[in-house]
Formats: C-alpha cells, structure tokens, sequence
C-alpha cells in the first residue's frame, strides 16, 4: 500500500474524509466545516469524484446504473480524469488562497475501492496518483469507520442505491479493510472516528480530534 507522508506546499490545510458508505461523512463533514469556519477559517467544502462542472458529469457516469459494467481499468480513468480537472480548478487554487479544503473522498479511495474493491494494481493506482497530484497529498484525513454491513444497511435504507452501493458486502469489507491498513501505516495524518454509534457520541469525538486540528 502507498505511503502517503508529504504535506501540500501551499497556505491553506488540505483535509479529506474517508469511509465506507452509511459511515455518515456528509452529515458530519457539514459540521465539521462549521466549527473551522468558527474558528475564523475560510473553507472550500467540496467531493470527489466531482467538485468542478466535469467532475460532475464524471460522477454521474461513475455512479450511474443505466450502462453496463464498466472495466475497472476505466473506471480507474475516469476517477483520475475527474481529480485533474478538480485538483487544477479548484482544489490547488484554494490551498493557495490559504483556505482549507474539506474534500469528501480523495485518492485514498481510490486505493480502497478501485485497488482492494475491484483488485486493481496498486502500482499502477501510485503511477496515476503521482501523474496528477505530484507531490500534493492530505494534511489530515479523517475516517470514518463501521462495520461494512452496517453502514451498508443503513446507506440502502435511505432509498435507491447507485452503481456503487450495489455491490456485494464482500466488495465493501474489502475496502474497509484498506481503509484500516492505510490508517495504521499513516497515523499521523489519519483520525479515526467510530461511525457506529449515535450522531451526538460521533460528534462528540470529531470535537476531540478536531482541537488537535484547530
């Protein structure tokens, strides 16, 4: 697995949010933007894949149900393809302003759920990584952590399942797996929350690892 240690080179802090579906990122994320605007920070809240206009129709494509499979090689594409366009419009442009980047997903989960979900080289994801972000990496990342069948059950309950959620539990202890593996080799950038509990509980260690941000 990629060792990822460097820092961004700009002002601002780049910090990215990781978890397997129904780990409930969206919602806290949300807060977690409020307490750093609090704290007298100008933000970008922004997703991947997505995050510019392209990025977004890249996203639909990724996510959508109406073609068939893709190739995992493209998908890997198309996943990089969105990140280029993110990283040079939006993304480095704020970390130079001195803003903090909040990105929910980053390439992190591109080692997840391309390398370990669908057993894609890890090489090759490091070739692609390197080609578009050069020497850009995460300050921080937090991830969010529940037991696969768990946070499965819980993204499925809120209605139509895309591409994505639609795959096997196998697929998604794959990528919990990878998740925890990069956390231990990264300790010093990742911060685990455990996802399982009640909203207030989970909130309650966001606040605890945030101070340490803040």
């Amino acid at each position: 697995m990629n060792q990822i240690t460097d820092t961004n080179n700009g002002q601002g802090l780049f910090i990215t949010f990781e978890g397997v579906e129904g780990a409930g990122k969206t919602t806290n994320i949300e807060y977690i933007a409020e307490k750093i605007i609090a704290s007298g920070h100008e933000i970008l809240l922004t997703r991947e894949p997505g995050g510019t206009e392209l990025g977004e129709a890249i996203r639909e494509l990724l996510i959508s149900k109406e073609f068939p499979e893709m190739h995992h090689n493209t998908e890997l594409l198309l996943m990089f393809a969105a990140r280029a366009e993110h990283l040079q419009r939006k993304i480095i442009p704020a970390l130079e302003q001195g803003k903090w980047v909040l990105c929910d997903r980053f390439t992190d989960a591109t080692y997840a759920y391309q390398g370990a979900g669908r057993d894609i080289d890890q090489d090759n994801i490091q070739i692609l990584e390197n080609l578009v972000q050069g020497t850009l990496r995460p300050d921080y990342t937090f991830l969010f952590d529940i037991d696969a069948d768990i946070g499965l059950a819980r993204a499925r309950s809120r209605g139509e399942t895309d591409r994505f959620e639609q795959q096997h539990i196998d697929f998604f202890n794959r990528v919990r797996s990878a998740y925890l593996k990069m956390a231990d080799e990264n300790q010093k950038r990742y911060r685990i929350v455990n996802a399982q509990y009640d909203l207030q509980t989970v909130q309650t260690q966001i606040d605890k690892l945030l101070s340490q941000i803040l």
